[in-house]
């Protein structure tokens, strides 16, 4: 189902990935962020599930700076071998990666992150770091409680084993305390790495429960990002607008075709205001000149009689 392929970093480093397709158009697009033990065969699992159930799933190999096409299994030698990589993670270029695989994604539509461990923190860092996000699902990141006062920039979904030796129930409550808007659900008979069902800490029950709730979230998480997208369609039919867009630009354009002739005749008749104000001025000027000679003529034919 699935392929591997290649995506490209901002500072231009190069990175593989795993994507996986569904047979039908997408209901969405999901980010797929690895354990500790990279873009193993469980990871391209939880992808080619999320295909199954309609999702464009990419998982971006973040442990590519380190070591090229590094995966491995959870026998004992290969945890500990795995757990060597942790020291030597640059997290702000596991982010940078991170946001390849997004961007990638985002070009074809809105995009969700679900990460397991290592990668559920980063998909909690991702929704406090990276806008327009449908949702962010982070199952067991014991470093949230580190960026737990970083508010999320879109809906969060959290998964937690009540057994789980790394991550103690008072940071959970800690994360319930201070991001309440956040879903948040703790598994009774569950440790760590409770959904990898390549584990012996693997918990059938809590991750069916776990699995069914998250792609409830992803599913209301992508129709609430198409319905306000299609917000401004609602308002009115679709032949309403494009009439309403029609008659729009066709007054538009009377306005702007009559400003100019508005603005030529306001000119003409200030000017020919200006000029019968100018006539009428100069007549009466004329009028009271003509009288005053009329009036000096008179006095000097009076004053000859009187000779």
């Amino acid at each position: 189902m699935g392929r591997k392929l290649k995506l490209k970093a901002a500072d231009g480093f190069e990175l593989g990935a795993y994507r996986a397709d569904p047979a039908g158009t997408p209901r969405g697009r999901v980010v797929v962020i690895q354990e500790i033990f990279g873009v193993n065969n469980h990871i391209r699992s939880v992808c080619d599930r999320l295909a199954q159930a309609g999702y464009v799933a990419l998982a971006p190999q973040v442990f590519d700076r380190v070591e090229r096409d590094f995966e491995c299994g959870y026998s004992d030698a290969e945890v500990a071998h795995a757990r060597t990589f942790i020291p030597k993670l640059d997290w702000a270029k596991v982010m940078e990666d991170t946001d390849a695989a997004i961007d990638a994604l985002k070009r074809e539509g809105s995009v969700a992150v679900i990460g397991f461990c290592l990668g559920g923190s980063v998909s909690y860092l991702a929704a406090t770091k990276v806008g327009g996000l449908a949702g962010a699902v982070c199952y067991y990141g014991g470093q949230i409680i580190q960026h737990i006062d970083k508010k999320p920039r879109c809906p969060v979904q959290m998964h937690f084993g009540a057994n789980d030796t790394h991550i103690p129930m008072s940071d959970i409550e800690i994360m319930r305390q201070k991001q309440p808007q956040a879903d948040i659900y703790v598994y009774q008979h569950a440790g760590h790495g409770f959904h990898c069902d390549e584990r012996g800490s693997y918990d059938q029950p809590s991750s069916r429960i776990a699995w069914e709730r998250t792609l409830g979230f992803l599913s209301r998480g992508f129709d609430s990002t198409a319905e306000e997208m299609d917000e401004p369609l609602k308002r009115a039919p679709s032949g309403q607008i494009a009439k309403q867009s029609a008659a729009g630009r066709a007054k538009k354009a009377a306005r702007a075709n009559s400003k100019p002739k508005s603005k030529k005749k306001s000119r003409a008749k200030t000017k020919k205001k200006a000029v019968k104000k100018a006539a009428k001025k100069s007549k009466k000027k004329a009028k009271k000149k003509a009288a005053k000679k009329s009036k000096k003529a008179a006095k000097k034919k009076k004053s000859k009689k009187r000779r």
